[in-house]
């Protein structure tokens, strides 16, 4: 049922915002030198690599050593617009529909984190990450790492499609009063260290 919820849901939204998320992309276009998109492999259901899909945010831009600039240079105005109204999140509908992801889960992080982690907190990848999940609802930047893998492994253990329900209830009345379901250059997720 969650998988069969998960395909009609991000195929209506998709239907339903195509043409929104059509000016967005041209609108990147512009602003991105043609890159309207952020590509990057993360680890899904299984440990199962996968491309997440995100609308792009930064520019590329680089100092005269060839390393990136600081996130807070990058950040493009649209950007920070997008950012703010977790606008960038909507291409991984794109995800959900192709089955690497679904609409609540554990979000997807880096591959870098994966020794890090715990017995218990690997357990987070026993089922597919979300765009939302408990821990964005809970707080997401103002809670520890330890705090939002004991969220993760809660909803890995109590998953139902009413629970999801709940959680992308509770993800739609964050982003309309725009408390800090998605990170942003001004209160950025911090690393992980496998401590914190």
């Amino acid at each position: 049922m969650k998988r069969l919820f998960d395909f009609v849901v991000s195929f209506f939204l998709l239907a339903l915002l195509f043409p929104f998320l059509i000016v967005v992309t041209i609108l990147l276009i512009f602003q991105n030198k043609g890159k309207p998109f952020f590509f990057q492999e993360r680890p899904g259901k299984n440990q199962k690599p996968f491309k997440i899909i995100k609308f792009k945010t930064m520019t590329d831009e680089k100092d005269s050593l060839g390393n990136l600039l600081p996130d807070v240079e990058r950040m493009t105005k649209l950007g920070r617009v997008i950012r703010k109204l977790s606008i960038d999140e909507l291409p991984q509908l794109i995800n959900v529909l192709k089955g690497d992801m679904s609409l609540v889960g554990p979000r997807p992080l880096l591959f870098k984190y994966m020794p890090l982690y715990s017995e218990e907190q690997l357990r987070r990848h026993e089922v597919r990450p979300g765009i939302t999940g408990w821990a964005q609802v809970n707080g997401r930047n103002s809670i520890s790492w330890t705090k939002k893998f004991e969220l993760d492994i809660e909803y890995v253990n109590n998953v139902t499609l009413l629970f999801d329900i709940k959680i992308l209830w509770l993800t739609v009345l964050k982003v309309l009063k725009r408390e800090g379901v998605n990170q942003s250059v001004s209160r950025p997720m911090q690393p992980f260290n496998g401590e914190n």
